[in-house]
Order: C-alpha cells, then structure tokens, then sequence
C-alpha cells in the first residue's frame, strides 16, 4: 500500500470475521481504479471468501492476483454472474460504467459493490433506481473517506454518544494527489470521471450525511475549476460546494488535485465537525509536520481537551455489517436511501457547478 499514491491506496484492517469460509463468497470484475484492493481487504477481512476475478486487460489481473492469489480467474463476467455460490460481486471500473455494470450484476441475482462515484449522470442513478426495485438486490457504494478511516469512524462514535451535541456544520478538505504521469485516459476526460465534484466530492457528502443525521441536503452553491493543467482541458483539478441539511446543519467543502509533493501521503484530508456543545476534527491521513501517521481526532467539549490516536484501535465494522445486510436483507451497515441521496447530491452539485477557472 502506497501512502503517496491515493489510486492504490489500499487500507488494511484487523481482520473480524463475521461468516465462516465459504459462507459468504464473491467475485471481483472490473480492475480500473485501484481502490478494489481496499475494498478487497475489507471484504476479506470480514470473513468473505474471494472465488473470481475477471478483467480484460491480463496485467490487471496479474497485478490483482499479487495481493490476492486464491481468487480463481474467470474468462468472462458471465462465469461469474453464473455461479450460484457468488452473492456479491465487488467492480471498480470507469466511472460512467460502474452502474450500467452494477444493473447487470443485480439482474444476474446478485448484489453490487461498486467503487465510488457509481454514477456520474441523473439517468444512470434513475435507471439503477428501477433496477434495484425490480429485482429486491443491493447496490452498495464504496464510501472509502468515512468507511475505510478509523479517524473518521470514531468521530461519527462520538457523535453518537452525544460528546458535541448536535451537528450544525461541517467543513471538509479532500486534497489529492494528482500523480498525473500515471494516471489513465478515462482520468481526463469528463465523460467518463464525471467532475470532480461527481468523483472525489461523493466521499464529502456521503459524511455530511452520516455526521449531521440528515436524509436530504439542498446545493446552495458551487463551482469548479482547471488552475493548473492546461494541457489537460477537462480536467477539474479544484472544486468546492456549499449544502445546508434539513435540519439546518450546513456543509462547506473542498476538493482538488494540488497535494504538495513534500507531502508523506496522498492527501491531508480532513474534517472539521461543530456541535452545539463541543467541536471535532479528524486528521486522516498525516498530522502536519507532527506525525506521519493518520486517524488524529481532536475532541474539544465541556468537559475539556483530547486528542485520540485511534489507527488500529476502532476496525472497518462496514464491511462485516454489509455482508450481513447481505444474508439478512437488512439495512444496518448503510441504506439504500442513503446512498443513492449521497450520489444523487454529488450529481447535482456537479450539474449546478460555475467554471471558475478554464
């Protein structure tokens, strides 16, 4: 796992298994963005058993079976979609693939995990929509800034037990870095990634949902812009949003590709969570100038100050809560309302966005 480079950056957890071998099993299809790893290793780490992996491009696949040996290569999707042990199947591919991918798994009878952002326009989402109603299966997004963080984790814990009461705003930063050297065609074409506020600002408003209690938010304003790559004209390497809840609680928000290359990771992201009796802020991956390591949560409420270090403390619990949701046909780990509202608002955000900057 490559701290530098946020594509493959691949969390690794302890491994917490809520199902024996083989009793929950799944395959892997489409290997274009790296964050399949890490959805790998949570999935694995949870007990489910990995059968398939399937791409067209051999390399991938090669590089794939690298960290995952025991998963068997499939010569087609459909050797997949037929065998009755898979019920879920895991797919990272281009953005403005992954639902029509996600709908065809979901009429195979099996439940869908894509990378995010799983849409990248409103008539992909509405026709997954219809397609999860009429077949009963799941389309699960992977949400990696809040369910593959431990900082963020524990703060949404001490949400919960109330230690700064009610949530009335958050501020988040999403800086990346932008390794353009190695990063794939589809990367630069807006088409196919679908904004940077569709693609990276997803992770941002999946948290302000979660953090605020809120089930729907209202885009009051946004904008997007190409600062420092000319040579690539559809790109977005900046973007920022401003959303209110319905509770009230509002949300400002960054993202953008200008990580400093003296930076020790990908990105310093982090969120910074206001309550009606304390504050929050998670320090994800590096504390500046400080520590290298990441999952920093600041605590500040009436009872004082605290800092809590939680890297291999808290665990990934989505992961085994959403193969159990899976088995069970409930809605604990995350629902389907929630997120297909956390991509429809990145949409929305997208489509409403002023070019500030060419």
């Amino acid at each position: 796992m490559s701290k530098q480079d946020g594509m493959n950056y691949a969390p690794k957890g302890k491994v917490n298994r809520v199902v024996d071998e083989g009793e929950f099993t799944f395959g892997v299809a489409a290997l274009d963005h790296g964050h399949i790893n890490g959805m790998t290793n949570g999935l694995v780490e949870a007990g489910a058993t990995l059968k398939w992996v399937y791409d067209p491009d051999p390399e991938k696949v090669k590089e794939y079976r690298e960290q995952f040996p025991q998963a068997e290569v499939a010569e087609s999707i459909d050797q997949i979609l037929d065998d009755p042990e898979v019920k879920l199947v895991a797919a990272a591919a281009i953005p403005n693939e992954r639902s029509a991918l996600g709908n065809r798994v979901m009429k195979a009878g099996k439940d869908y995990f894509s990378d995010k952002t799983a849409f990248t326009t409103m008539e992909q989402l509405d026709e997954t929509k219809k397609v999860v109603k009429e077949t009963g299966q799941k389309f699960w997004v992977y949400f990696s800034e809040r369910l593959h963080v431990e900082g963020a984790i524990f703060a949404g814990q001490l949400i919960e037990d109330g230690m700064i009461g009610d949530v009335i705003q958050i501020t988040g930063f999403g800086p990346h870095r932008l390794n353009k050297e190695s990063r794939p065609d589809w990367f630069f074409n807006k088409e196919q990634y679908g904004g940077i506020l569709c693609d990276i600002g997803s992770h941002q408003i999946e948290q302000f949902l979660t953090f605020t209690g809120n089930k729907d938010a209202e885009i009051l304003h946004s904008k997007v812009g190409n600062y420092a790559n000319p040579d690539k004209p559809e790109l977005e390497d900046y973007g920022d949003a401003t959303l209110v809840g319905e509770n009230g609680a509002t949300f400002i928000f960054k993202v953008d590709w200008f990580t400093p290359d003296g930076l020790s990771t990908w990105g310093d992201g982090r969120m910074f969570i206001t309550g009606t009796k304390g504050t929050i802020e998670v320090r994800k991956y590096v504390d500046v100038a400080k520590e290298e390591s990441g999952d920093h949560v600041y605590l500040v409420n009436e009872e004082g100050e605290k800092h809590y270090h939680v890297s291999g403390e808290v665990g990934f619990p989505f992961f085994g809560e959403m193969i159990k949701d899976c088995i069970d046909r409930t809605e604990n780990a995350m629902t389907q309302e929630h997120i297909f509202k956390a991509q429809e608002l990145c949409i929305l955000a997208q489509e409403k966005a002023i070019r500030v900057k060419n």
